[in-house]
């Protein structure tokens, strides 16, 4: 059975994860990943398990089979243009006049990256934001040149856009591409 390496450790190919729509009851396990990966950008269980009640399309888990335990996720939703969610704050709703789409989060295991799960999970969500202009997101962790495979590209933006960026930490970039 063919392998894939995996930060130190073999895997077979079998036990590859999956991505597949997120369930509200997969919000627990996202936190535990949520926790690991971005200690610095704590947000809470509401804001997840209301993401994934407002647009369960665009929020999938990273699941290996026969488990319900997240090897990662990937949050997105409709928003109106370059009006993303500050950091741990909650929509209330999807608005009916939402003209962009938003990627709010994709979270890998260290143990799990490198296998091309990324790019799986981020070429189903960009298939659902064909319906809109552009998609957008915020950078952390410099990762712009890891996002710039995928067409994302800084842009120039407003000073209110900027403050509510600087909220995502130091060094945070916001990135669009055109759909």
């Amino acid at each position: 059975m063919p392998e894939t390496r995996t930060e130190g450790r073999n895997v077979s190919a079998k036990a590859k994860p999956a991505w597949r729509e997120m369930s509200i009851d997969h919000v627990a396990s996202l936190v535990r990943v949520a926790d690991r990966v971005h200690p610095s950008l704590p947000e809470s269980n509401q804001v997840f398990a209301e993401r994934v009640n407002l647009f369960p399309a665009g929020c999938l888990a990273l699941v290996q089979e026969g488990s319900d335990d997240l090897c990662g996720y990937l949050i997105s939703h409709p928003i109106r243009y370059r009006q993303p969610p500050e950091l741990d704050s909650l929509l209330g709703e999807i608005a009916d006049d939402v003209d962009q789409y938003y990627i709010h989060d994709l979270a890998i295991l260290p143990e799990w990256r490198e296998c091309g799960l990324a790019r799986d999970g981020i070429e189903r969500v960009l298939g659902i934001a064909k319906k809109y202009q552009s998609t957008c997101l915020v950078s952390v962790y410099k990762t712009e040149l890891f996002w710039a495979r995928y067409g994302f590209q800084p842009v120039e933006i407003e000073e209110g856009l900027e403050e509510k960026v600087r909220g995502y930490g130091e060094g945070a970039k916001f990135l669009e591409c055109e759909n």
